[in-house]
C-alpha cells in the first residue's frame, strides 16, 4: 500500500480509535472480493509445493498471545494440516486470558469460525476478518462484544491486529481457500502454547480452569494435525465426540452420551500420559515468570467503566486500569485525551482547581517567608538592646608571659663585614 495513503488512514484511526478501538459495525462487512492487490509471496508458494499443498487447500490459523504469534496451517494432499506461515502479531490488547464483556479490551481465546460473509477488504484497518466472537461457549456463558477482528493498522484495542504486509498475506490465504471450496476455517486463539512447561508456570492463575479446556482441543489438534470438530455443552467446550444416536449438543443443555472415535482416543491417553509426566517435572523445575493475566468479570468490569468514559470523551487516565492479586485496583497518573465538551470542562474544572491550589501554596510560603523575617528582626534588636544595657566590656590583662617576651632582651644582630662572614663560617665547622 502506498505510504500517503497508509499515513491518511493512520490520521483516520486516532479519531477511530477514541471510541470505537478495533471494532467495525457489521454492516460495513461486504464479504469476500477476490483483489488483485494482495498475493503470497513467491517462497511460500514453492514451500507449499514442496509440501504437496495446494494453494486453494483448506487453512486453518492459530494464535498464541504470550509468544506473539499467528500461524497460518494449510491442508496438504493426504487431508492433514502443515505450517506454512508464522507472523509476528503486531499489536493485541489486554491480558492473558479470555474476553468477558464488551469494553474490556480484552482479545478472545478459543475456537473461532470464519466465513466468507466475515471478510472484510475494505476495512478501515487495510484489510480484516472477524474471528466470529462470540461463538456458542461465549454466549452460553454470557460474555459479551462484537467485531473482534485481525486486520491490519497495527492498532489494536480488543483485536489482533498485524502490518499491513503481513494481513496482505493472510487475507490471500482466505481468499485463495474460499475460491477453492472451503466454507470455513477455524481460528484457534490460545493464550501460550499449551505444553507442560506452560501450564505448570500458570498453574494457580484464576483462568486455569479454561485453559485446561482449551488445552483439549489443543492436544487432539497435535495428534491429528486436522483442525478439531468442536461443540459446545453445559457451557463447555467439547472436541470431537461423536454423540450417540445422532444427538445434538446443546450449549447450555446437558451434554448428551458421546465418546472420542477409539483410534483417537487411544492416541490421546498415550498423549496424556506423556504429558502427566512432563507436567509433574516442570512443576520442580525453574521457569519464566507467569506474565498478567485478567483477573476474571471482576476487572473486566472495571476495564468496561473506563471505556465507557473515555468513550463519552471524559478525562480518563491513559491506561485503563488493571485490577492487582491482592484486590486493589492500580491507576496510572498519565492522562489520557479530551474527546468532548464534557471532557473539555473536566480539564478545564481540573486546571482551575490546579491554579488555585497553586497560588495558595505561594500565598502560604510568602508568610511563612514574612514571619521568619519579622522574628529575625525581633531576635536582632533584642539582641542589641541586651548589649547596651550590659555597657562596654572590661579589658583584658596582659598575659603574663606575653609580657615576658615584650620585656626580653632582642638577640643580638649578626654584625656585618669580614667578621660576621668568619663567625657564620666557624659555626658551621663546630656545630654552634
Amino acid at each position: 500500500m502506498p505510504r500517503i495513503a497508509s499515513i491518511a488512514r493512520s490520521g483516520l484511526l486516532i479519531a477511530a480509535l477514541a471510541v470505537a478501538g478495533c471494532n467495525e459495525s457489521q454492516s460495513t462487512f461486504e464479504g469476500l472480493t477476490p483483489t488483485g492487490d494482495v498475493h503470497i509471496p513467491p517462497k511460500i508458494l514453492a514451500e507449499m509445493r514442496a509440501k504437496d499443498m495446494p494453494r486453494t487447500s483448506p487453512l486453518m490459523a492459530r494464535i498464541f498471545k504470550e509468544e506473539g504469534k499467528l500461524e497460518i496451517w494449510k491442508q496438504k494432499s493426504n487431508g492433514r494440516y502443515d505450517i506454512i506461515a508464522s507472523y509476528d502479531i503486531c499489536k493485541w490488547s489486554g491480558k492473558l486470558g479470555p474476553k468477558y464483556i464488551e469494553g474490556d479490551r480484552q482479545a478472545p481465546e478459543g475456537f473461532y469460525t470464519v466465513r466468507p460473509g466475515q471478510m472484510k477488504p475494505n476495512s478501515q484497518y487495510y484489510l480484516a476478518f472477524n474471528i466470529g466472537y462470540p461463538n456458542a461457549y461465549d454466549r452460553a456463558n454470557g460474555r459479551t462484544g462484537s467485531n473482534l477482528m485481525v486486520h491490519g493498522a497495527c492498532s489494536s484495542s480488543g483485536c489482533y491486529s498485524m502490518t499491513d504486509a503481513q494481513i496482505e498475506q493472510i487475507y490471500a490465504f482466505g481468499r485463495d481457500a474460499f475460491s477453492g471450496g472451503q466454507t470455513e476455517f477455524q481460528v484457534q486463539a490460545f493464550p501460550f502454547r499449551m505444553t507442560a512447561a506452560n501450564m505448570a508456570r500458570y498453574r494457580n492463575d484464576p483462568n486455569y480452569e479454561f485453559w485446561k479446556m482449551l488445552k483439549e482441543g489443543y492436544d487432539q489438534f497435535e495428534i491429528t494435525k486436522v483442525p478439531p470438530k468442536v461443540d459446545v455443552c453445559e457451557k463447555h467446550y467439547v472436541f470431537n465426540q461423536v454423540p450417540e444416536n445422532g444427538a445434538a449438543f446443546s450449549p447450555t443443555g446437558a451434554c448428551p452420551p458421546s465418546a472420542l472415535p477409539d483410534s483417537l482416543k487411544t492416541a490421546y491417553q498415550s498423549y496424556q500420559a506423556t504429558y502427566d509426566k512432563s507436567f509433574a517435572s516442570a512443576i520442580n523445575s525453574s521457569t519464566p515468570e507467569p506474565k498478567p493475566t485478567i483477573g476474571g468479570i471482576k476487572e473486566a468490569n472495571i476495564v468496561s467503566d473506563w471505556t465507557k468514559q473515555r468513550a463519552r470523551g471524559e478525562r480518563v487516565p491513559i491506561d485503563p486500569p488493571s485490577l492487582q492479586a491482592d484486590g486493589s485496583v492500580k491507576v496510572t497518573n498519565h492522562m489520557g485525551r479530551i474527546d468532548s465538551p464534557a471532557g473539555r470542562r473536566m480539564a478545564a474544572l481540573e486546571a482551575a482547581e490546579a491554579e488555585k491550589k497553586k497560588l495558595a501554596e505561594e500565598k502560604k510560603r510568602a508568610a511563612e517567608e514574612k514571619a521568619a523575617a519579622v522574628a529575625l528582626a525581633k531576635a536582632e534588636k533584642n539582641a542589641a538592646a541586651a548589649l547596651a544595657k550590659a555597657g562596654p566590656a572590661p579589658a583584658a590583662a596582659p598575659d603574663a608571659n606575653q609580657i615576658a617576651v615584650g620585656q626580653a632582651d632582642p638577640a643580638p644582630a649578626e654584625k656585618p663585614g669580614l667578621l660576621g662572614g668568619v663567625r657564620r663560617r666557624m659555626a658551621s665547622l663546630f656545630g654552634s
